[in-house]
């Protein structure tokens, strides 16, 4: 067809056209890309995609359980094994806390207290248990003559918690979080060695005996971590119930029996 356009106004025309950027001519026939041969047909795809997708792949390898099991095997000694904890990276709770809250009391202990996580005053001061609920538990220890102060075996007591690092806002740990630091719990009370472990709370109980529900399985003895274990009411939560320190007396004085 005619367009009635001389040579030397196509060339104009077209050369305006490469000026804005129009590079690639169309074809008199159109082309059915999707019957081409794999190797001509989109071949820039696979070099766009793989730089994307194998950092993906390699983050998702990483497996915080095992990394932490292999940590906390490794740990010949307490010393060896709180250095363990705090090299662990895994763990995003250890980002927005102050100290790792590692134990209090006498690692000879016959009597190893697990608790939750640190709140507050833990994490500012380093030790478990140092708040209300902290001061809570020592006179309750006293009442039966055991002291997490003591030095003499029969009466010391060994205190830790599930996890080493404040949960924000004190929330309730994620079941992801116990999992990566259960093998640290093992091995902290391998390493300590006592002879009965006190599981005090919801989440200690979620932890060495893999359910909860603090109210029923209060005061029942059971098995965790290789040792005969008592699970406890918090003595957080006995200072919002007060009404509960009679059951949590009764625990007292089977604990106290049990050690003879």
């Amino acid at each position: 067809m005619d367009s009635g356009m001389d040579w030397h106004s196509a060339k104009a025309a077209l050369d305006w056209q490469v000026e804005l950027g129009a590079t690639e001519a169309i074809l008199d026939t159109p082309v059915d890309r999707f019957q081409l041969p794999r190797s001509t047909a989109r071949p820039a795809a696979k070099a766009v995609a793989a730089p994307v997708a194998e950092p993906v792949r390699e983050r998702a390898e990483i497996d915080a359980v095992e990394v932490a099991r292999s940590a906390a095997g490794a740990a010949g000694d307490l010393a060896a094994l709180e250095a363990a904890m705090a090299a662990f990276e895994h763990c995003e709770l250890k980002r927005g806390a102050r100290n790792l809250v590692f134990c209090d009391g006498h690692p000879a202990a016959r009597v190893m207290i697990v608790g939750e996580a640190p709140g507050r005053d833990e994490d500012r001061i380093g030790r478990p248990f140092v708040g209300r609920a902290g001061q809570l538990l020592d006179r309750m220890l006293a009442a039966i003559g055991m002291d997490r102060a003591s030095d003499a075996r029969e009466t010391a007591v060994y205190i830790t918690n599930v996890l080493p690092w404040r949960p924000p806002q004190n929330r309730d740990p994620e079941p992801a979080e116990i999992a990566m630091m259960l093998p640290f719990v093992q091995r902290h009370v391998e390493l300590v060695d006592p002879e009965v472990v006190v599981l005090m709370g919801n989440i200690s109980c979620q932890a060495g005996l893999g359910r909860r529900g603090i109210l029923k399985l209060r005061g029942q003895w059971t098995e965790a971590y290789g040792r005969p274990a008592l699970p406890m009411t918090h003595p957080a939560y006995l200072l919002r119930q007060p009404n509960a320190k009679r059951e949590a007396w009764a625990d007292l004085l089977s604990l106290k029996a049990r050690l003879g």
